[in-house]
């Protein structure tokens, strides 16, 4: 298929008219060791025409250009050198000068205008082709967890979250993850899969990685981070690459399991107006096992198993939620006449679970990730000045997500289209994002109902009680009758394996009424366009931008995540902003940052963020830089927040959108004896109308003080951030010592929480005695509300690095992070923060890339404190840990070709990153890669 397209670009676009040949040839080196470079990259400046230096550092360039032009020669770690070219046969040395520092290293997400690291106004943290090279992770998006002042969760081994200064979950609605531009979260989970959706290795040209706010450039949800991923220019960067990766994962619970990485790139410029180019990952493995059963019968974890608690609650085993009181059981039975009269005193009044399964009988395990990514790219003019680019980017694959509940992501599928236009001072470009959840499942849901499929939770707990009593009846002891209760309620339970499990489980996966399946059903989408344009050219007192965003969502789930029982949800937002850039004092040493910017979502009063900032390079080199900003975030509620309406078999999930509280009813529930003389009826549907209105806190009922919940609509949250910092090169003779730190606090206001209540039956909350009278029989259901904080919360911290060479070239990197949150609980005790970032955490790197000839090699160590880990899923405290990754390489330039054998986590101590989620054991890998 790329084949035919390129050859039908190739027809339309032609190529340039050979009337003529320019050779030029030369050599590349090293400025400081005098040393030939290999793989250097020469182009005539402005142009897509162009070469690269062979492994003895030569070049031969033959191009139909005329002299006199001028060539570009670069390469990543040297500073980009130009060339004056004046007649045919011109021979040239170039010397490269390599920076001095990785704050040399040119940003743009920062300003949206290129500067450098040290000069930027605000905190960046930065990865480029280099730095993929010798990073000791098993991948460029794994490595990201050495970058100072970054977090990565771990939620299996295809989906890591990433998250900067706090409030981290898995579902990290928070953090924006941009891929040339376009936001690659899931339109209906509101998140990134971590690199699911993302960029083959091989097509990394950078990314970069702003901690904090940044809603004032890049809009709603840009609020504790955002990340860029920029891929390789079709022009810039041409020829087939290849990457082949393969080793192993080793954990205690799934053992030793195989897995192989696959990327290809290919790049063509046909001429000076079309080029294309097309990447392809391939990536099969073994997914963690989560084997956590501990007992969290009672919301935490507590003792007992099995065997020794009746109503035992395993972390990782499902279907075991469901649980019911046996003396109620008993005294319905009793009315019925099927047990004699005062029986039922003789059943105690105890809980009782249902048996579950093991989360590793439900989940495949099976990890699978393939992206496709093309790309056409047109210059009009034969240069960089305009270009027009289609791109898309296709992906599918398996995976897990840990939100309320376990999800196996099975056969998940994204595309994103995208067309832009952009020039030397300006971009516009839309792009649409659809999803398919194919045959992704809850498990929790999915154990629920194969239970009930060989026997109903009525029937089950009847035969429970009814044997119960036989056996007491019959002189068993009380331990001795549970025994037999459980053994005869057992009769028919399908065990994993068998021909009739499996049956049940492919039925029940492939149903989405939770009442009967556990299917995740969605095709959601979203539509996204966003402009900016840069006056440089026609002001120059200032740099001055403006821009604007839209976006339109398309909610389609079919009633199953969303309330959307009716047809597709739509609803839009959008934002405009400016920025001013202007520098003082001699030779440009102060330079003023301002941005403004204005958002409007369809359900919500408009937004208004400001960002200042001051930044002033001391030195003679500029090379001692201090800043200051304040900058306001936002976050929009997102698509959940607003309109989810589900069944999470603990509790009732409703969004409070003004218009999602009437759509939202809940199936029919079951209204006890003494609440049918109220009601008239056996059963009641609950609507989100309700939970809003007419609940108690949860916390209130657990307490027994029974308080109103007084649930507000949810709003957007906000967060002022206030930052200082110092970029710098310190030198004491021929020792250099780069540092970077930040100093930040930030303030919430109104921030977003899920809060859970109790909506009875009948009555009316804090009126009348009749709602009360429901809670002790029982005539309640629980609710998961969407809505605000009014408590005072604050986040603040600081981060230190140091970069050196030390023993003649060896490179020494350490970092520091320190992490902390504010939050008066008394003053919202409902509400639950989820700082879930651990206080103190201490990164250090070691390596050479040239230890001798071709050699090279990088060693990774990342220490962290406990913490505790809040989720709707679990609360527990994670333990500290230390984690030691390392890599060692060799090159082989005649082939341009790198081999790495590495490790992760090479000390073999497995480590939680949240509770549930599987224990994180070693992997191992051996990689080629040919890069041309």
């Amino acid at each position: 298929m790329i084949k035919k397209i390129l050859l039908v670009a190739f027809i339309a676009f032609g190529t340039l008219a050979m009337v003529g040949q320019t050779t030029v040839t030369g050599t590349v080196k090293d400025a400081k060791t005098g040393d030939l470079l290999p793989g250097a990259n020469i182009k005539i400046s402005r142009k897509a025409v162009g070469t690269s230096t062979d492994f003895d550092g030569n070049f031969v360039l033959t191009v139909t250009e005329k002299p006199p032009f001028t060539i570009e020669v670069s390469m990543i770690g040297f500073q980009t050198k130009s060339a004056e070219i004046t007649k045919n046969n011109q021979k040239v040395e170039i010397t490269l000068t390599e920076n001095e520092t990785s704050l040399d290293e040119i940003v743009v997400s920062a300003s949206r205008t290129p500067e450098r690291i040290m000069e930027s106004p605000v905190t960046v943290e930065r990865m480029d082709a280099r730095a993929i090279k010798n990073t000791s992770s098993p991948s460029f998006y794994d490595g990201l967890e050495n970058l100072k002042g970054v977090d990565v969760n771990t939620n299996s081994l295809t989906f890591k979250s990433v998250n900067t200064r706090g409030f981290a979950t898995f579902a990290n609605t928070r953090f924006m993850q941009l891929v040339d531009g376009m936001d690659n979260s899931s339109p209906a989970l509101n998140f990134a899969l971590g690199n699911l959706l993302g960029m083959s290795e091989l097509d990394v040209k950078t990314v970069e990685l702003l901690p904090g706010a940044s809603s004032a450039l890049y809009g709603a949800n840009a609020f504790n981070g955002i990340m860029f991923m920029t891929s390789k220019s079709a022009f810039d960067d041409q020829g087939i690459s290849i990457s082949l990766k393969g080793g192993i994962t080793s954990q205690e619970a799934g053992g030793d399991n195989g897995y192989k990485d696959f990327n290809i790139r290919m790049a063509h410029a046909f001429s000076n107006k079309f080029a294309a180019k097309a990447t392809l990952s391939y990536l099969d493995g073994t997914e963690w096992y989560a084997t956590d059963y501990r007992n969290t019968a009672n919301g935490e974890y507590t003792s007992g198993d099995r065997n020794s608690d009746r109503n035992y609650d395993g972390l990782n085993i499902y279907g075991d939620e469901v649980s019911t009181n046996i003396r109620g059981v008993a005294q319905t039975l009793e009315g019925l006449g099927l047990i004699p009269g005062g029986a039922s005193a003789l059943v105690p009044s105890e809980n009782i679970s249902r048996t579950g399964y093991d989360e590793r009988d439900l989940m495949t395990y099976e990890a699978k990730s393939v992206k496709f990514g093309t790309s056409l790219n047109y210059r009009p003019f034969g240069n960089d000045r305009l270009e027009i680019i289609w791109n898309s980017k296709f992906g599918v694959g398996n995976t897990i997500y840990q939100g309320i509940n376990r999800y196996n992501i099975k056969d998940f599928f994204m595309e994103q289209h995208k067309l832009e236009i952009r020039g030397k001072n300006f971009f516009v470009r839309g792009y649409m994002t659809n999803e398919d959840a194919g045959n992704s499942f809850d498990t929790r849901f999915a154990a629920i109902n194969i239970n009930r499929a060989w026997k109903g939770d009525t029937t089950w707990f009847g035969q429970y009680t009814g044997a119960y009593l036989q056996g007491t009846l019959g002189g068993l002891t009380s331990d001795q009758a549970h025994a037999l209760a459980r053994q005869t309620a057992e009769t028919g339970r399908f065990l994993p394996g068998t021909p009739e499990f499996q049956a049940a489980f492919d039925k029940v996966t492939a149903d989405p009424d939770l009442v009967s399946g556990s299917k995740f059903q969605d095709a959601t989408k979203y539509y996204h366009t966003d402009a900016n344009y840069n006056f440089q050219d026609y002001i120059d007192w200032a740099e001055i931008q403006v821009g604007g965003s839209y976006r339109l969502y398309s909610l389609n789930s079919n009633g199953s995540i969303f309330t959307d029982y009716d047809g597709p949800i739509e609803y839009n937002e959008y934002g405009v902003y400016t920025q001013l850039q202007k520098k003082f004092l001699e030779d440009d040493r102060l330079k003023l940052t301002a941005s403004m910017r204005y958002d409007k979502a369809q359900n919500f009063d408009g937004n208004v963020s400001p960002r200042m900032s001051l930044a002033y390079a001391a030195g003679e080199d500029k090379n001692q830089n201090f800043r200051a900003s304040f900058q306001t975030g936002f976050r929009n509620p997102t698509t959940q927040d607003q309109y989810i309406g589900l069944n999470a078999g603990r509790a009732f999930l409703v969004g409070g959108a003004p218009d999602n509280l009437d759509r939202f009813t809940t199936p029919a529930l079951s209204v006890s004896g003494a609440g049918q003389a109220i009601t008239g009826s056996s059963s009641v549907g609950v609507s989100g109308r309700q939970a809003y209105e007419n609940s108690f806190s949860a916390a209130s009922v657990i307490n027994g003080t029974f308080q109103k919940a007084n649930i507000t609509l949810v709003a957007p949250e906000k967060v002022a951030a206030y930052e200082v910092g110092y970029r710098g090169l310190l030198e004491a003779g021929e020792q250099r010592v780069t540092v970077d730190l930040s100093v930040y606090y930030n303030s919430y206001e109104d921030f977003i929480s899920g809060k859970n209540v109790v909506v009875p039956f009948y009555g009316t909350v804090g009126d009348n005695s009749l709602s009360l009278f429901a809670l002790q029989n029982g005539d309640y259901t629980a609710f998961q509300t969407y809505t605000n904080s009014a408590a005072d919360i604050s986040s603040y911290g600081a981060s230190i690095g140091l970069n050196t060479t030390v023993f003649d070239g060896f490179n020494l990197g350490l970092n520091y992070t320190y992490a902390k949150f504010d939050f008066d609980q008394a003053s919202d005790p409902d509400f639950e923060a989820g700082f879930n970032t651990p206080e103190h955490k201490v990164k250090l790197q070691f390596g050479k890339t040239e230890l001798f000839k071709n050699f090279g090699f990088n060693v990774n160590v990342r220490w962290q404190d406990e913490y505790l880990w809040e989720s709707t899923f679990m609360d527990a405290t994670i333990d500290a840990r230390t984690v030691v990754d390392a890599q060692v390489n060799y090159s082989i330039p005649s082939f341009k070709s790198i081999i790495k054998l590495g490790a992760a986590n090479l000390m073999g101590q497995e480590y939680l990153s949240a509770p549930g989620v599987g224990a994180i054991g070693s992997q191992y890998y051996l990689s080629w890669t040919i890069n041309n």
